[in-house]
């Protein structure tokens, strides 16, 4: 029993390790060219309705049916 331990001791750090690598491996390869532009896009006008929001509720900015 104690060589099936040992055993299990090695192989699974080195199991989870290439699971994480191939993981890792797979999310960049099928990373597209316009992801991280759309991406940026998208935090900006969300960052933007937020503050959006906070004005509003400040009372700094009137509120007004445009999105």
């Amino acid at each position: 029993m104690g060589s099936l331990w040992s055993l299990m001791t090695v192989v699974g750090p080195v199991l989870f390790a290439a699971v994480l690598v191939y993981a890792i491996w797979r999310n960049k390869r099928d990373t597209k060219l316009g992801d991280e532009a759309r991406s940026d896009r998208a935090a900006k006008d969300l960052r933007d309705s937020l503050d959006r929001e906070d004005k509003r509720r400040d009372g700094k900015e009137p509120y007004s049916t445009r999105a």
